[in-house]
């Protein structure tokens, strides 16, 4: 045993080089786990992350840490549950739990994420696109482990129009390079916009410029063509099947083949692990303007699966086996974990940090137990450990609430669904249960 424990160490050890690799994060907005044709989508439109899967990894039992972008996203960069890092608000369970412009707050300064550490192992660091972790200066992308930044501190949702708030600005690093609608259109009647293509070229560029610097670098692509209001680039336009949506989404898929195919182009593709993933689940609520989100219950804001179940992707040829799948119950908040253990870089000790690293389980297909925790707010709304999943409280798409425990067995069918079952589980058990959760 200690033979093999000795020569899996070993392995990881060689996998984290002198030079620590290059990362690459590409975080979707409000796309569903049902959007890919991976993932089962009858339309079949993702080609290139089709690819990207049957050359890598994929995790199809991976979960956001919160059913809203925010903080989701603020989750994922600090490895810290919502509740802990002070992203989440406590009116009504929740229900408005992101960062609008009218917001004054943003991510706490006394957060560490994740990009500011990877400074210390040298990593040229960029944010492309939403960061929606606060619209004030002093909270924005530059204060907060990034070199560069191109895009918006939140949304492109509005205002539109207002004369006593301005369009949604987007930044060019620390200067304001322009605003949404005005000086970055977006057609709100046939939704065409060029931004996509902004943000696919601003990648190459950064890439370029890394890889010829010599230094590792950190790119977080982080696009928001899927919330609504949608939009894709005319060439995209009127090519899905499934609408403006569909366009949206395979505009955002080839760009991420523009991505992967650059890498391989400059050499760098044994030396960069790519993740592909969604903030939250598809806002099904949204009807036309909303993704898929496969055979689950509900979708965005709530903590069915639908709304926190993530199609996510890992890639790293020569590294990450390709055509694998592993069932591992993963969290967005795994990334924190695995960036620093990538860059050999030690947590922070002051605190608790919720993710655990996955570079074992994408070297080695290792799977560890764990629980997921399903929080709104500053209210644990179920959680998941193995094959049970415990709703203490739930909240539907129809805004209908119910103040009952539901307890379910979960079944898998590989590439067929998933099926959440429920099962007798008396009240007072389930309670109890609730009660002794530690987080």
């Amino acid at each position: 045993m200690k033979c093999i424990e000795v020569t899996i160490w070993l392995f990881l050890a060689a996998v984290v080089s002198a030079k620590p690799p290059n990362m690459v994060f590409m975080l979707m907005d409000d796309m569903g786990w049902g959007d890919l044709g991976v993932y089962g989508n009858a339309a079949k439109e993702t080609p290139n992350l089709d690819k990207m899967a049957a050359e890598g990894m994929l995790l199809p039992s991976f979960y956001s840490a919160n059913p809203l972008c925010s903080p989701s996203r603020a989750a994922m960069l600090t490895g810290r549950l919502p509740i802990r890092n002070g992203f989440y608000s406590t009116n009504a369970h929740a229900r408005n739990a992101y960062t609008p412009q009218n917001i004054v707050g943003g991510i706490p300064d006394s957060e560490i994420l994740f990009p500011e550490l990877l400074l210390q192992a040298g990593y040229a660091t960029k944010i492309i696109g939403k960061w929606h972790l606060g619209q004030q200066p002093q909270y924005h992308p530059l204060k907060h482990g990034f070199h560069e930044w191109f895009g918006s501190p939140n949304c492109h949702f509005g205002p539109y129009n207002d004369v006593t708030t301005p369009n949604i600005p987007v930044y060019r690093n620390a200067s304001m390079a322009g605003r949404y609608y005005t000086d970055f259109p977006i057609n709100r009647s046939t939704g065409e916009s060029n931004l996509t293509q902004l943000y696919i070229q601003e990648a190459v560029d950064f890439i370029h410029k890394s890889v010829g610097a010599g230094s590792p670098f950190f790119l977080y692509w982080t696009p928001d063509a899927t919330h609504d209001p949608l939009y894709a680039s005319k060439t995209f336009l009127r090519t899905s099947s499934r609408g403006l949506y569909g366009d949206a989404v395979r505009e955002l898929d080839y760009g991420v083949g523009v991505i992967l195919k650059l890498l391989t182009q400059l050499g760098v593709a044994s030396d960069t692990l790519v993740i592909f993933s969604s903030d939250n689940g598809g806002a099904t609520y949204a009807k036309e303007m909303g993704g898929s989100n496969g055979p689950f219950l509900c979708g965005k804001e709530t903590t069915f699966e639908g709304g926190m179940r993530e199609p996510t992707i890992a890639w790293w040829p020569g590294t990450v086996a390709g055509g694998t799948v592993s069932h591992q119950l993963g969290s967005m908040m795994d990334w924190f974990s695995t960036a620093l253990d990538l860059a050999e870089i030690k947590e922070p000790d002051d605190r608790i940090i919720d993710g655990m690293s996955l570079l074992p389980i994408l070297v080695n297909g290792t799977v560890t137990d764990r629980p997921v925790f399903y929080y709104r707010g500053d209210e644990l709304m179920a959680v998941r450990y193995q094959m049970y999943k415990a709703h203490y409280w739930t909240w539907t798409n129809s805004i209908d609430e119910f103040n009952h425990v539901c307890y379910y067995h979960y079944c898998w069918k590989p590439f067929e669904g998933d099926s959440f079952i429920q099962i007798s589980c008396s009240e007072p058990t389930a309670n109890l249960l609730h009660t002794n959760t530690i987080v």
